[in-house]
């Protein structure tokens, strides 16, 4: 079976994703938010929170990196087949202006959705308390597809 890329009837699909996503401790602990879930691309939010900053006001690189993994990861995940999931195999991220405002938000995509691998990335975005965007960090990776195993 193969990653599916069709538009049809993918709510239910789009759903349990973010269900499966905030489920994770590690999403919780980050207080991520899914802002747009589409198939093949993903938006999510993270407060800045101090517990979380290397300095006031500016998040350590580990939860910028954090963010981009699970939107980016999330992207590919919203075009697996029902009942498949996947997992992050490997991942970089770049980091060019300072992770501070009000909120960090990622905005994830598919590069190549493979039948065992895929390729994804996300853009980074440091908002401030008006709403402007500065795009500190790109994250890109590759996501493991796991068919889902029979149960014995």
């Amino acid at each position: 079976m193969t990653p599916d890329t069709s538009a049809t009837n993918t709510e239910p699909a789009l759903q349990q994703l973010q269900a499966a996503v905030l489920a994770m401790p590690m999403a919780r602990t980050l207080g991520l938010r899914f802002v747009h879930t589409a198939p093949g691309a993903v938006t999510l939010e993270m407060p800045i929170l101090e517990s979380f900053c290397f300095r006031p006001g500016q998040l350590q690189a580990t939860a910028v990196y954090a963010l981009g993994d699970f939107a980016a990861v999330a992207a590919a995940g919203s075009l697996l087949p029902p009942g498949w999931a996947n997992a992050t195999v490997d991942g970089t991220v770049k980091l060019f202006a300072p992770a501070r405002g009000a909120c960090l938000r990622a905005r994830g995509r598919v590069v190549d959705a493979g039948r065992v691998l895929s390729i994804c990335a996300a853009d980074v975005l440091a908002v401030d308390a008006s709403g402007a965007e500065t795009l500190c960090a790109t994250w890109l990776g590759t996501a493991r597809n796991l068919e889902p195993r029979p149960v014995a």
